[in-house]
């Protein structure tokens, strides 16, 4: 009898305890529905877009930041620069890069056309430091120009023209485009045959990696992008700390560039996994994006041995994952 009472009291006990098991696992479930639901939605309603910020060692660096899925350029190019402005946003800046626009700067106006933006900022831009004065207006062209249909920039200060930075006596062009150069390095023996090429390498934050262009004055007139490659496969910018994982073994065979597609073939060398044919992520964006600064292309293929391994559209190979 004793024993069936027992029994009895483990059962119900067991009973009860799945009872209180269901009562809170269900909201629990439907808690965590709710959260899903949140959080797909809130993807829904954001975009991410390239932004130029400085890095750690005052660089300016290629990294991505969320804004709102907009198509409209002005409200766009405005959310980008807004990023830019010291303790604007500051909530989307990725950890390891900092705004570069002074504080309180206001974006006075904005205006989109063919091609062209024009931003009319406050007098409070003007209150950068002679080291950063070149380097704001490297980012503020290069993040301007991320954006497609954005290929020139004109900046205005309250009304007027910047034609020349105070602080460094630079003279800018009244229109602003990638041509005037990002991080700017200086390697000339004489005032004949400069060639410019901007070299896209690599840097780190803990384990994520980033792009940091740089534009090279050289004497050399090879072709642009026998110079990025040559540059590429040297693997390490002493100048400027940078990598680079392109194999020094590589070899560019040829390039051609035939309806707005420039297409390199290059030595099996490239591959990382010659077996599975596999190239490096990091390899095909510092080739790609070293590709569309410097050529007026709307896609690059890159091949080996005379195989197609990879294929970007022009605009749409700088949206990285975000840091």
């Amino acid at each position: 009898m004793l024993k069936k009472i027992s029994i009895r009291k483990i059962t119900l006990a067991s009973i009860a305890l799945f009872t209180c098991a269901l009562i809170y696992l269900v909201p629990a479930v439907n808690e965590k529905e709710n959260f899903l639901e949140d959080l797909e939605y809130v993807d829904n309603e954001n975009d991410y877009s390239p932004v130029f910020l400085l890095d750690k060692n005052n660089y300016v660096a290629l990294t991505e930041v969320a804004v709102s899925k907009d198509d409209d350029i002005i409200n766009k190019a405005r959310e980008v620069l807004e990023v830019l402005i010291i303790g604007s946003s500051d909530g989307k800046v990725p950890n390891g890069f900092n705004a570069i626009i002074p504080p309180n700067t206001e974006i006075l106006s904005i205006t989109y056309d063919n091609n062209l933006i024009k931003v009319d900022f406050s007098s409070d831009i003007l209150e950068i430091s002679a080291e950063l004065e070149e380097k704001m207006i490297e980012a503020i062209v290069y993040s301007l120009t991320s954006i497609e249909g954005v290929d020139n920039v004109i900046i205005y200060i309250e009304g007027e023209i910047l034609s020349k930075l105070p602080k460094t006596k630079i003279n800018l062009p009244s229109t602003l485009n990638r041509s005037f150069g990002i991080n700017k390095e200086f390697n000339l023996t004489s005032t004949k045959d400069i060639t410019d090429v901007t070299v896209y390498y690599i840097n780190q934050i803990n384990d994520n990696y980033y792009y940091v262009p740089v534009t090279k004055y050289l004497n050399d007139t090879r072709d642009k992008i026998t110079i990025v490659i040559d540059e590429l496969t040297s693997g390490f910018n002493y100048n400027n700390n940078l990598m680079s994982f392109l194999n020094e073994d590589v070899r560019l065979v040829s390039s051609n560039i035939n309806d707005n597609v420039l297409s390199l073939d290059f030595t099996s060398s490239i591959f990382d996994d010659i077996n599975t044919k596999e190239v490096l992520e990091e390899v095909i964006y510092t080739i790609c994006l070293s590709a569309y600064d410097n050529y007026d292309v709307e896609e690059v293929i890159l091949m080996a041995d005379n195989q197609e391994i990879y294929k970007s559209m022009a605009k749409t190979i700088e949206k990285r994952g975000k840091m």
